[in-house]
């Protein structure tokens, strides 16, 4: 038995009833921390998760496992930390191994106007909860030996920020943590089953249309990662979100020397490594809003040559395999959470390319809405009125990638 192996998974698996108390639409990260919130937290059991592919088929098992709490603005800092520490007792809570490793993040600053931007972010951090620290390029070398701090004599590193509780997270593994941990306490989940429809009364949502057959619910909840236009429209409603694909890839192994996760929002790029020596790299978001899950050549090039600017070692390695997922991009680059104006119909969407650090805290403040009716505190700024009402939450310089 070696360290990647795992305690047999216990899971059930049911027919789909007529009726639940809650459907959840999308079997990923949100949806399946939010059956689990509500089954541990608030004892709602008579809960359906509802996913057409397999569970974690979609954006949660193709993102690059970041988990990070140092945004540009307060009500995200409090929120994403939260995330951040309920990450931490994820593991104890559910009894499986989720590989959680605290890293540290470096976010490298290359000219002036980034320097004061990561002094600025390490002040407002510091302020809401979250611990980070601006750091000078002499402690950045520290902390990573591995970064030519001249930047290939093109984008030298003169500063930054740090921050330490920056991790990563196994997302097969949290998934099914939260999967079979919802399971266990009664919530039914259903692979292969697509939502083809909302059941309507009025103005009401009252269940879903799926390929299995019509399934009612006193709430139902949309959690899915792309296409969540197409079913906000069927509730009569039009979301301010466009969807991009987001690519990455891996590189053979590498030596276990490299231990934060390094970020450049100038040149686009992010770079940490997996247990097992794999250098994982990502860059932005493709330009052209898509559905595609297409991979390119064009995107390898552009981001390997990006990468091996700051961190040379790279050009010595191989690419082993890429993937592409699809990320929802709200106007303001935050998330978009809770009640829809619709009744019976709430959403969490939004995530861009920060879902899964979110999954915990967003899972339990769902969870707290539809158990209790009324919007948890911290997400209340989160909520789709804000659009509306002129209270966007501007946040672009803390996406990593756009």
């Amino acid at each position: 038995m070696n360290e990647f192996m795992e305690k047999k998974v216990q899971f059930k698996w049911h027919e789909p009833k007529k009726h639940y108390d809650v459907v959840i639409i999308g079997g990923g990260g949100h949806g399946l921390s939010t059956a689990y919130f509500l089954a541990t937290r608030h004892g709602v059991t008579d809960v359906a998760v509802l996913e057409r592919s397999y569970i974690g088929g979609g954006n949660s098992g193709r993102n690059t496992t970041v988990i990070r709490s140092n945004y540009g603005i307060p009500e995200a800092v409090r929120f994403y930390q939260r995330s951040v520490e309920l990450y931490y007792q994820l593991e104890a809570e559910t009894e499986r191994w989720i590989m959680h490793k605290q890293k540290g993040l470096l976010w490298l600053a290359h000219t002036e106007a980034a320097v004061r931007a990561e002094v600025a972010r390490a002040e407002i951090n510091t302020a809401f909860g979250a611990d980070t620290e601006y750091v000078t390029p002499k402690q950045i070398k520290e902390i990573c030996p591995e970064i030519d701090l001249s930047g290939g004599g093109a984008w030298p590193v003169i500063g930054g920020s740090y921050h330490p509780a920056g991790s990563t997270a196994r997302h097969d593994r949290v998934n099914w943590a939260l999967a079979e941990g919802a399971n266990r306490r009664g919530v039914h989940i259903h692979q292969r089953t697509a939502v083809t429809g909302l059941l309507m009364d009025g103005d009401r949502v009252t269940g879903v249309e799926t390929t299995a057959g019509p399934i009612s619910a006193k709430v139902v909840l949309s959690a899915v990662g792309g296409h969540v236009t197409t079913l906000a429209k069927m509730a009569g409603l039009r979301l301010p979100i466009r969807t991009h694909p987001l690519q990455a890839y891996v590189t053979n192994h590498y030596e276990l020397t490299f231990n934060p996760i390094v970020a450049s929002t100038s040149l686009l790029f992010y770079v940490s490594q997996t247990a097992r020596g794999e250098m994982l790299i990502g860059a932005e978001i493709d330009r052209q809003p898509s559905y595609s899950y297409n991979s390119g050549h064009h995107f390898l090039q552009s981001c390997s040559f990006r990468a091996i600017t700051l961190l040379p070692f790279l050009r010595n390695l191989r690419i082993l395999r890429q993937w592409t997922g699809v990320c929802d991009m709200s106007p303001d680059y935050s998330p978009i959470m809770g009640k829809t104006g619709v009744e019976g119909f709430y959403i969490t969407t939004g995530w861009g390319t920060w879902g899964f650090k979110a999954i915990p805290a967003g899972g339990e403040q769902m969870a707290q809405l539809i158990a209790t009716g009324q919007t948890p505190e911290p997400i209340a700024p989160f909520s789709l009125d804000r659009f509306a009402n002129d209270r966007t939450l501007a946040d672009r310089g803390s996406a990593g990638t756009h």
